[in-house]
């Protein structure tokens, strides 16, 4: 009896529960069904309430609710009249249930042309107006899913992306990190090889010093000899040419040689004779010997290649000079003979090393000299390879910082694009980016590349900043100014250089997509956009 009775209750428990429920939803069912006046939202219809006043949303004005729809505009914003084309400023709000929500402006209204989906703006006009809001709408679901496809998979690939550049923005910095170690080691190792190359340069530097000594000791030599062998010549040809022994080389003594006859008329002139003697009328020996005997010698030396070099005895007006082709018994030999005997001499001493004036790099150092320098190669080389060791180090340690310091977005999305390049070909150039480095272009027909811009910062707008990338920088154009490029990043399934264009001279734009730049994708609604409508 008892249980027969708990039963009763519990079933008349659960019929009060069901019959609450359905009362629940036919009330929010019916609060959704707010009345409100041809051609307002959703959204703003608490701000038109029939039993109260109406105040222009501008606070205009405030009349009676009846002036509202009456085809007579009262408010200056046109709000009063959202049903019909009495207000030229007002806006009609088309419902469009199975489709998208618009608004069009209020003078459209009864105006003959469709111009909402449902029909509703043309509610008086008798034009032929079809509702197709659910066919658009099914054909815009449509697309939104293949969109929102595409999206899914576009960001699919910038979560691989990001994964890519935290983990490898993790590697270099763990790699920096270990760089930094090792450049501490070969810091310490280029101290101590460099230590190692100064002790082993200070013996080898002694021991060269004597070499040194002896080889400019002959170089010294060499000039002495060769200085003496000229004043030798000059003298012998000033005491040819003056003919009077007057100790004075005078006009009229070069006017009886041929080879000073410079335009080879037969006679040598006065003028062409005082050229020699620097336009003076005479010239004392010792100025022929420094200044005078050099410019004289090429004339001469011209005048006897003329000559047969086997005649025993020279014509008049001939000079007796020796040259590299003729050699006169009035010129007696050089000193040569002397330097001969003198290193015959040398040798026959024994000495090991002796520079030689013309070649001193032949030197020949004896074997503890020779040793010294070995040595000190041994040590400069290692010095040599510890510093080009932290030199590299150093060098990779800035490259991967620089990497670092690069922002590559929000989660590091972008850096798997960096170091690589992208193309794309017109008519005319083809066109390369490489993102956070360079954007240049190149003819097609031939021709060295130019660059359009060097990576500079993001430069996308505010609120969206990886929108677009700034490049600046580029080669100055002609009679202009630096070449500048902007690429604009969309969402894509691929990283694809799509475009280039010049809107501006020597101004560059580029259109590129990339999963990178693809957002979460929101799952499209019903397409009924009703309850999502906004102010």
């Amino acid at each position: 009896m008892f249980l027969k009775e708990f039963r009763a209750v519990v079933f008349q428990n659960v019929l009060i529960l069901c019959a609450s429920a359905v009362l629940w939803k036919q009330t929010t069912a019916t609060a959704t069904q707010v009345t409100r006046p041809r051609g307002v939202s959703l959204a703003r219809a608490s701000l038109y309430i029939p039993d109260s006043d109406f105040t222009c949303l501008d606070g205009s004005a405030t009349f009676p609710f009846r002036y509202v729809n009456d085809d007579y505009c009262d408010c200056q914003d046109g709000s009063d009249e959202p049903g019909t084309s009495a207000c030229p400023n007002g806006s009609f709000y088309c419902r469009n249930l199975g489709h998208e929500a618009t608004v069009v402006p209020s003078s459209r209204v009864n105006d003959g042309i469709c111009d909402c989906c449902d029909a509703a703006d043309e509610y008086q006009s008798g034009a032929n107006c079809v509702n197709t809001c659910k066919e658009l709408g099914s054909a815009a679901q449509e697309e939104a899913q293949k969109r929102y496809e595409l999206e899914s998979q576009g960001y699919a690939i910038k979560l691989e992306y990001i994964n890519k550049g935290k983990h490898a923005k993790q590697s270099q910095q763990e790699r920096n990190m270990a760089l930094k170690a090792e450049q501490l080691e070969a810091e310490a190792l280029r101290s101590e090889k460099e230590r190692e190359k100064q002790e082993a340069e200070e013996p080898e530097r002694q021991a060269l010093d004597k070499y040194r000594q002896i080889e400019q000791e002959a170089m010294k030599e060499k000039e002495e000899m060769e200085r003496s062998q000229r004043e030798g010549e000059a003298s012998k040809a000033f005491d040819w040419l003056d003919s009077n022994q007057d100790g004075k080389l005078q006009v009229e003594e070069l006017q009886t040689h041929t080879a000073f006859d410079q335009n080879q008329d037969g006679t040598v002139s006065p003028d062409e004779a005082k050229f020699f003697l620097h336009n003076e009328e005479e010239m004392e020996k010792n100025e022929f010997v420094t200044t005078g005997w050099p410019l004289i010698k090429p004339f001469i030396m011209k005048a006897q290649g003329l000559e047969a070099p086997s005649q025993p005895e020279q014509p008049a007006g001939e000079i007796p000079l020796p040259d590299d082709h003729h050699q006169e018994e009035s010129i007696p030999e050089t000193d040569g003979e002397e330097g001969e005997e003198e290193d015959e001499e040398h040798e026959e001493e024994g000495e090991i090393v002796k520079p030689s004036p013309v070649t001193p790099s032949s030197i020949e150092y004896d074997a503890e000299t020779q040793a010294l320098i070995e040595a000190a190669n041994k040590a400069r080389n290692a010095y040599d390879e510890a510093d080009r060791r932290l030199r590299d180090l150093e060098r990779e340690i800035r490259q991967l910082e620089e990497s670092n310091s690069k922002d590559y977005g929000p989660n590091e999305e972008y850096q798997p694009m960096d170091g690589q390049c992208y193309e794309y070909s017109d008519r005319e150039y083809t066109y390369k980016l490489c993102p956070f480095d360079n954007g240049s272009q190149r003819p097609k027909h031939g021709g060295s590349e130019t660059r359009l811009g060097s990576w500079d910062s993001w430069d996308g707008p505010e609120g969206s900043k990886y929108a677009a990338m700034k490049y600046d920088k580029g080669v100055q154009c002609w009679n202009g100014p630096q070449r500048s490029l902007k690429v604009h990043l969309s969402c894509g399934m691929e990283n694809q250089l799509l475009s280039v264009s010049e809107p501006n001279r020597c101004e560059y734009e580029m259109k590129f997509t990339t999963p990178a730049a693809c957002s979460e994708p929101r799952k499209p609604n019903d397409g009924d956009s009703e309850f999502h409508d906004e102010l």
